[in-house]
């Protein structure tokens, strides 16, 4: 399948600052751009081989930290009139080789595999407490993917 930058979702590099007694990795602040406000962050894991997904958030934009392991994301984008209609981007992240936050706008559908031998986990930071009437889900099957 072809892979293109869909309009609307961006990657930021983020800091990572080695110290002797353990690093610092930086994840958000409200000047960066994709900041769109604060109302929750949350952790969730996967499990090596594994894939989450599909998930479209409506209204809030997502910004995806992957702070342990390393994921691997599928976005596909179905919305009408968008230059990106009907096409998908993948973006792997990882402490270790790829230390950036991968920013979503809403109406995005995204999936996402566990790529590590080991389980890893992503901080997501949106602008408004979990909601769940806001998104929306759709089966594997749905949206058409070789993970």
């Amino acid at each position: 399948m072809e892979q293109v930058n869909i309009m609307g979702v961006s990657l930021h590099p983020l800091k990572h600052i080695s110290v002797p007694k353990g690093d610092i990795y930086h994840a958000l602040k409200s000047t960066d751009e994709g900041y769109t406000g604060f109302g929750e962050a949350y952790f969730s894991q996967i499990e090596s081989g594994e894939v989450k997904g599909w998930k479209r958030h409506n209204r809030m934009t997502l910004n995806i930290i992957v702070p342990v392991g390393k994921i691997r994301f599928v976005i596909f984008d179905d919305r009408e009139g968008s230059e990106t209609y009907g096409k998908f981007q993948e973006v792997t992240l990882s402490p270790e080789d790829n230390y950036q936050r991968l920013t979503l706008a809403p109406g995005l559908w995204m999936a996402f595999q566990g790529m590590d031998s080991k389980t890893s986990m992503l901080m997501d930071i949106i602008p408004e407490p979990h909601d769940p009437t806001e998104a929306s889900r759709k089966d594997l099957k749905e949206i058409v993917y070789k993970f």
